[in-house]
C-alpha cells in the first residue's frame, strides 16, 4: 500500500512515558476527522518507551525511524508520519524532534504532545485533550496553533488528578487528621496497610524512601476503595481532583484557547468512576456549552487521523 495508491497508507505513533505503540493504518480505515475508527490500524506494534529513548532529540529520532523500519516495514518510513511524544510540552520540542525526524523519514511528519492525540481519536481536530494517569495535564493549540499547555508539572509539585497526585494528596490528609488527634477514618487503616505501616511517621517516611510516580500512583486503588466504603477524607480527595482537573480546562480556556470540544482520557480517569463524574459535573455546571466525551479508543488511532490529515500536503507539493 503506497501513498499514491487510492487507499493510501499513514503511520501513527503514541510515545507514552511507558509504552510506544507504532502502527500503520489505511486512510479509508482511518476516516476523516469525526469519524475515527477503533479499528483503524493494519499493521501494529508495541515497545517498550524505555528501550529505546534517551534525553537526546538526535538520538532518539534516529532511534524511531529503525523503530519503524523494523516492526512496520521500510517502506512505512515513507508514508506520511503523525506522532504524540509524553514529554514535548512545548512548541518549540515538539518542532524540534519533528526537524530531526523528518531528516530520517521521507514522508511528511507531524509531532505533538501525546494528550493530543485523545482529541484527534475522538474526531475532533481543535479540542482540549485532559490526561488522568499517573500523571495529569491539560493541552490545546491557540489560534496561531502554538502548543498550550495547564498543569503537568509532576508528582511532586503537581499532577493534581493523576494517581500519584491523588495518593500523595490522600497522605497529606491522612497525616493532618492524625495531627488533629483523629484517626478513625477509613483512609488511615486502609493506607497503614497498603503501605504496610502502623503509623504516621512510618507512613511519611515510606513515600519518602520509595519516592517514583509510579510507585506512588500504584497505590491509588487505596483512596478510591476507601471512598467507595464511605470514607469522609478519601471522598474529599477524590472530589477535589475531579475539580482540578476541571480547573486544568477553565484554565486554558481563559488564556485564549478557543474550542466547544474536550477529551479527557487515561487509566486513572476511565477507571474510576467517581473522579470522572466528579470532572464532568463541574464541567456541565460551569461551561455548560462544552461537549466533553472520555477517550474510548488508543489514542494510536488520533495518531493516525492527524497522520491522515498530513495527505493533501504530500499531494500538493509532489
Amino acid at each position: 500500500m503506497s501513498v499514491t495508491s487510492p487507499n493510501p497508507a499513514v503511520v501513527g505513533i503514541d510515545i507514552g512515558g511507558t509504552k510506544t505503540h507504532l502502527a500503520v493504518g489505511a486512510v479509508g480505515a482511518v476516516g476523516a476527522v469525526g469519524t475515527s475508527s477503533t479499528d483503524a490500524a493494519v499493521r501494529e506494534h508495541v515497545v517498550a518507551t524505555s528501550a529505546w529513548r534517551t534525553a537526546d532529540v538526535v538520538a532518539d529520532a534516529k532511534a524511531l525511524a529503525e523503530l519503524i523500519g523494523r516492526h512496520l516495514g521500510e517502506e512505512a518510513k515513507s508514508l506520511p508520519t503523525a506522532l504524540g511524544a509524553h514529554g514535548c510540552d512545548s512548541t518549540e520540542q515538539c518542532l524540534a524532534l519533528e526537524a530531526e525526524l523528518s531528516r530520517h523519514l521521507a514522508g511528511p511528519v507531524r509531532v505533538v504532545n501525546d494528550a493530543e492525540l485523545m482529541t484527534w481519536a475522538m474526531g475532533v481536530a481543535d479540542g482540549i485533550g485532559v490526561v488522568s494517569g499517573t500523571g495529569s495535564i491539560a493541552v490545546a493549540r491557540d489560534r496561531h496553533g502554538r502548543l498550550v499547555t495547564s498543569g503537568g508539572w509532576g508528582w511532586v509539585l503537581g499532577d493534581e488528578g493523576g494517581a500519584a497526585g491523588i495518593v500523595r494528596e490522600a497522605v497529606r490528609a491522612v497525616l493532618a487528621e492524625l495531627d488533629a488527634g483523629g484517626g478513625q477514618d477509613p483512609l488511615v487503616a486502609a493506607l497503614f496497610a497498603g503501605f504496610g505501616v502502623d503509623g504516621g511517621p512510618e507512613l511519611a517516611m515510606a513515600l519518602t524512601r520509595r519516592s517514583s510516580a509510579d510507585w506512588w500512583g500504584s497505590h491509588a486503588g487505596l483512596v478510591f476503595a476507601a471512598a467507595d466504603q464511605g470514607s469522609r477524607i478519601a471522598g474529599r480527595v477524590v472530589d477535589e481532583a475531579g475539580t482540578q482537573l476541571a480547573g486544568l480546562v477553565t484554565r486554558l480556556l481563559a488564556r485564549g484557547v478557543r474550542t466547544e470540544h474536550v477529551v479527557i482520557g487515561g487509566g486513572v480517569v476511565t477507571a474510576q468512576s467517581r473522579l470522572r463524574e466528579k470532572f464532568l459535573s463541574i464541567l456541565a455546571r460551569d461551561r455548560p456549552e462544552l461537549s466533553v466525551s472520555v477517550l474510548d479508543r488508543p489514542p494510536v488511532t488520533g495518531a493516525l487521523a492527524l497522520a491522515m490529515s498530513l495527505v493533501p500536503h504530500l499531494e500538493a507539493t509532489s
